[in-house]
């Protein structure tokens, strides 16, 4: 008996490139980063489920054919169920984080999901004050 190659042996079918057609940045042109978070906004029809829409005003353009591909369409459907940092979302669709960020820049432009920015260190509460309030709350 041969063995055979079998498509699970096959490894991914489509390049990276060809997923966000030869981009490296999505059309905002704004960097996302790894640990923000994306949420869906995506319009329910009367069922409940999802209407993915094509992208508004992207065909023809360099950036689209005016057509949500399969990955865009998972990103979607994860983000409906809970919002995702990017980084989860390229480790749980097995794709690299800059295909991610390219692929949900062109939702964001498409309105179909919004980035919350990650609170920056400088703004983080102070470790001081949190062991203060959490010694308060013990002496409760």
């Amino acid at each position: 008996m041969t063995d055979r190659w079998f498509d699970d042996a096959a490894g991914p079918v489509v390049r990276p490139y060809a997923m966000t057609r030869g981009r490296t940045r999505s059309a905002t042109g704004s960097r996302i980063d790894p640990v923000a978070l994306v949420v869906a906004e995506t319009p329910a029809d009367a069922a409940g489920e999802a209407r993915p829409p094509a992208f508004p005003g992207t065909a023809g353009t360099a950036g689209g054919t005016g057509v949500l591909g399969p990955e865009h369409l998972d990103i979607v459907a994860r983000c409906r169920r809970a919002p995702q940092p990017v980084a989860e979302l390229a480790a749980v669709l097995d794709l690299p984080v800059g295909v991610v960020r390219v692929l949900v820049g062109d939702l964001v432009e498409a309105e179909l999901v919004r980035v919350s920015r990650p609170v920056p260190p400088a703004e983080l509460p102070d470790e001081r004050i949190l062991r203060d309030v959490i010694n308060g709350l013990r002496a409760l």
